[in-house]
């Protein structure tokens, strides 16, 4: 990956968060000028700092993508911003929608409204799968940031600035997730609850999240939506790995542990689409990626959407984790251990079962 990072002051907003923080991690290696993190959770943001103390190219700072005026300020003498901060729970915002407003779209314009002003050179705006078709409020939202950060492209005739998305899936581990839902539950000896047995999610890792991030930034042209390309899973197999992982651990007998169905939560899908059919005729196929290219190009200056290890492949069906192949039980029991999502002595005892 090229180092477009070195040197460079680098703003990441939502950086206590799971997937912000684990950017901030991997930026540092890579020579940054100063980062700047910024994060409206005081107590995370305190704890963050402090394992930084020896580090002397990271700044943070307590504000909130809502306040104009801080985004303004913090973005001064920016190179690139990272937009990682947004309200992320599908249930939390179908009964709080004037909240996911006030950061998913209303934050999203004081970001563009703040680099405008300061002459950042690259936004990159942190999406979701949930965006693709939203049936919820959630997903409005994060379509609506896509879309204000391509228009921010597209009607911008400064020539050096880019605004772009990256867009990916189910985040396993990350706060909010279900690995720490299912964990407990079968720590207790159940029920573990299950939505239902037909739903499917696409994941991936923190680490890969963060990573594909930053090669959006090294890829963006400007406007287009780059979409990575993920795993998909059936909920029910994620329920019964970790029934099979956790079970003998806590001491309990995994084919005694009792499944619940609870049905689908307020808002959420069967299935999570990456790639709807309406962006298949203007999407290019990369080898870790695709790219939705703007629906409308750039008024003031013209843009060359070419992307290297592209496959040449043309786009001929949208991506949805229905459509795609579901991991088996041993790929999902594999990517929990090798991600390090269970405790490491359940990754110990499952390897001696395995050589036996």
């Amino acid at each position: 990956m090229d180092n477009i990072f070195r040197d460079k002051v680098i703003l990441v907003t939502g950086a206590a968060g799971t997937v912000g923080r684990e950017l901030v991690r991997q930026l540092l290696p890579l020579w940054p000028g100063e980062v700047r993190a910024l994060d409206h959770n005081e107590s995370e943001l305190f704890i963050m700092s402090e394992s930084y103390r020896s580090q002397d190219n990271i700044n943070f700072y307590l504000g909130d993508v809502r306040d104009l005026q801080k985004m303004a300020a913090v973005s001064r003498g920016v190179d690139m911003v990272f937009h990682c901060a947004a309200l992320k729970h599908v249930y939390f915002s179908e009964y709080n929608p004037f909240e996911s407003i006030q950061t998913n779209i209303l934050g999203v314009q004081n970001i563009v409204q703040a680099a405008l002003k300061n002459d950042v050179k690259r936004v990159i705006f942190t999406s979701s799968d949930k965006a693709v078709n939203p049936t919820n409020v959630m997903g409005t939202s994060k379509l609506m940031g896509e879309r204000l950060i391509t228009a921010a492209n597209v009607v911008n005739p400064s020539s050096h600035q880019r605004f772009s998305s990256v867009r990916f899936g189910n985040v396993l581990g990350s706060r909010g997730s279900v690995i720490p839902v299912f964990h407990e539950q079968i720590r207790k000896g159940g029920p573990v609850t299950l939505t239902d047995p037909a739903m499917t999610r696409f994941i991936m890792s923190i680490q890969r999240a963060a990573q594909l991030v930053l090669e959006g930034a090294v890829l963006a042209r400007g406007g287009e939506v780059l979409v990575t390309k993920m795993q998909a899973l059936a909920i029910k197999d994620l329920a019964q790995a970790m029934i099979e992982l956790l079970a003998p651990h806590y001491g309990q007998d995994p084919a005694a542990l009792a499944v619940d169905l609870i049905g689908a939560k307020p808002g959420e899908k069967m299935y999570e689409e990456l790639l709807s059919q309406e962006e298949v005729p203007r999407s290019v196929e990369l080898q870790d990626m695709f790219v939705v290219l703007p629906a409308f190009r750039a008024i003031y200056r013209e843009i060359r959407y070419d992307y290297p290890h592209s496959t040449g492949r043309p786009v001929e069906r949208q991506y949805a984790s229905h459509l795609e192949a579901n991991m088996s039980l041993e790929e999902i029991k594999n990517f929990l251990l090798d991600n390090q999502l269970l405790p490491d002595e359940v990754g110990a005892a499952y390897t001696r079962s395995q050589s036996k």
